[in-house]
């Protein structure tokens, strides 16, 4: 096979991670890899310089003529009986601390979304590969384990991420019905190294290591490295149904948990806990005062619901189907740190 990996969001931080994997994969002797192209942000900065097999493409997922772009030029084994055109679809917006569908969320998401399926559909695709979210999948009471579904209905799911995604699923699972070889994947809360755009979960453990997170709240959720992930997505071209929903998630962890992982890897201080009522309470202030200074407030009214929502969720079917196998949090913790320390080493922390 000379495979071609066309990845939306190939700046973010589950994008360049599968770009890593097929990059070592390709240093390890794998001919199958023929190309490798990644969408990135007009302005943006490459997470990597571009050699003879890997080519960036500047674009918007929301200006569908940006996209078809991503088709041009094709290597000379493209299209032959011995070539597969692999779509991967990770561009869009996280945002899990707004409980409102935000214009740009929609035409990001939802509208993306719809635009890299038309391009898929009318470029002949072999393999369509959606990153949904487990934000997609309605909630089950009393925290009941949650599986995989195809009922995806923006009314079932709380939060304007939620929403979007559920929304965007439903469309991409409608869209097989019209010839689209679609796959469809469900991350929880991915945590890990190379992230380089801000992924809130990494950004509350690099501000905890250096001092600048004041406290947590209680809650948790289902996290995931986003290694894994990413293995995951590569696993659903070769061994995932059309048609068919997978969820890639780890273990549903407490956050202080997981930030007590990072203090008896880092030596810092015990952090301190907040009372859920007075957290409710100082939610909207936050917010406020964040807005004004242009930054991201600790916690908002609906992180605090996610974080007490139910977020437990099997990745069974995955494990059976795409042979999935998540490694320990203790390890992932570890080799953020250290990718976080690496990246304090060539600038300052933000």
């Amino acid at each position: 096979m000379n495979d071609i990996y066309i990845i939306t969001g190939a700046n973010g931080h589950l994008g360049n991670t599968i770009i890593r994997i097929l990059e070592r994969q390709i240093r390890r002797g794998n001919k199958n890899i023929a190309d490798i192209r990644g969408l990135i942000l007009p302005g943006e900065e490459a997470p990597f310089k571009e050699n003879s097999h890997l080519h960036w493409f500047y674009g918007d997922v929301t200006d569908e003529t940006t996209l078809e772009q991503l088709f041009e030029n094709m290597p000379k084994a493209s299209r032959t009986k011995n070539t597969r055109l692999i779509f991967i679809h990770t561009a869009g917006i996280i945002d899990i601390t707004s409980s409102g569908v935000t214009e740009k969320m929609h035409a990001v998401n939802v509208g993306g979304t719809k635009n890299a399926v038309h391009q898929a559909i009318i470029h002949h695709v072999d393999r369509f590969i959606y990153v949904s979210s487990v934000h997609a999948i309605p909630e089950r009471p009393d925290n009941e384990t949650m599986i995989e579904t195809k009922d995806f209905d923006p009314d079932k799911v709380v939060g304007g991420y939620a929403k979007t995604k559920a929304e965007a699923t439903r469309f991409v699972l409608d869209s097989v019905e019209k010839g689209l070889p679609a796959v469809v994947v469900h991350p929880s809360g991915i945590i890990g190294p190379y992230d380089s755009t801000r992924n809130h979960l990494v950004a509350v453990i690099r501000d905890y290591i250096s001092g600048k997170l004041p406290a947590c709240v209680r809650g948790g959720y289902d996290f995931v490295d986003v290694r894994d992930v990413a293995q995951g997505c590569l696993a659903a071209v070769d061994k995932g149904h059309i048609g068919e929903c997978y969820i890639l998630s780890n273990t549903h962890y407490e956050v202080k948990s997981m930030l007590d992982g990072v203090k008896n890897i880092t030596g810092t201080k015990p952090i301190r806990m907040i009372p859920l009522w007075l957290a409710k309470f100082s939610a909207p202030f936050l917010s406020l005062g964040a807005k004004m200074r242009h930054q991201k407030p600790l916690y908002t009214k609906y992180s605090l619901y996610t974080l007490n929502s139910n977020g437990r969720f099997s990745h069974a079917k995955a494990t059976r189907d795409l042979d999935y196998r998540p490694r320990s949090l203790a390890n992932t913790l570890k080799d953020t740190v250290r990718w976080l320390r690496l990246a304090k080493a060539r600038k300052p922390f933000m």
